[in-house]
């Protein structure tokens, strides 16, 4: 198991945004989190990475209790992931901002960064040689010395992907990834997150609110109202589930 959540429940003040999320994700697995807007997916997501920490109940992590810990440290153990709207280095060049991903791995000393001895330097160019592998996994290694907030909208979207695999993760967490995608960038993205799956040996829990993409790329889906789970299930088993309709569409 890589991911699991028991009994997760998030509150502010008298409102639970979460209600004992039990949830649980397997190694190589791509698990959906759906729901209406304000369901709380988001919300389990910062729960997961330590933004917040829950009110009650654990956050497990490959078998260890993560529940609490500082965001860094739960990036450290292998946990990364992207954002609802991007939050790229709009300063920064395409590569550097995946050098940012690559420096959560990186421990130099004071020392060493301000003298750049040999070691400093060989480190350096480790990373700037991983970065540039994973731009051209991405597709974005012809973009490399361009800004990043002058890509074109789908191809930021892979680059805060990239920045995220940068720091070497084992749990990728993509908040709506086709977001502001149209249905080709949609079918695009499908293929690149199996692809992306893959070539790392990644496990990825995604909140999306595109069918046609949770729908098509996810073995398991999760599905929360008012915060709380409503269902579990197969995409097929998801689809026709009373209560899933009655959230999205409501009843007579």
């Amino acid at each position: 198991m890589m991911l699991e959540t028991k009994g997760a429940t998030m509150r502010f003040g008298g409102l639970t945004a979460v209600s004992e999320l039990n949830l649980c994700v397997e190694h190589g697995e791509i698990v959906g989190l759906i729901g209406p807007n304000g369901a709380g997916k988001t919300t389990a997501f910062n729960m997961i990475t330590g933004v917040y920490e829950p009110t009650e109940g654990k956050v497990i992590f490959t078998g260890k209790d993560i529940t609490g810990k500082k965001a860094h440290s739960i990036t450290e153990a292998g946990i990364a992931r992207t954002f609802q709207n991007i939050r790229l280095f709009s300063t920064m060049s395409v590569l550097e901002n995946v050098l940012v991903g690559c420096a959560v791995r990186e421990k130099p000393t004071w020392f060493n960064s301000v003298v750049r001895t040999p070691a400093y330097r060989k480190h350096d160019r480790e990373s700037h040689k991983f970065a540039m592998e994973l731009l051209s996994e991405t597709g974005l290694a012809e973009l490399a010395g361009e800004r990043a907030t002058s890509l074109p909208y789908g191809k930021q979207r892979r680059l805060e992907i990239s920045r995220a695999l940068a720091s070497r993760p084992k749990l990728l967490l993509l908040d709506e990834p086709a977001a502001g995608m149209n249905p080709q960038e949609s079918i695009e993205l499908m293929e690149f997150i199996r692809r992306v799956r893959d070539r790392f040996d990644l496990t990825i829990l995604l909140i999306e609110h595109h069918m046609q993409v949770v729908m098509g790329i996810c073995s398991r889906m999760y599905v929360l109202d008012y915060g709380v789970t409503i269902a579990h299930g197969t995409p097929d088993e998801i689809r026709r589930d009373p209560k899933v309709i009655e959230a999205y569409l409501g009843v007579e």
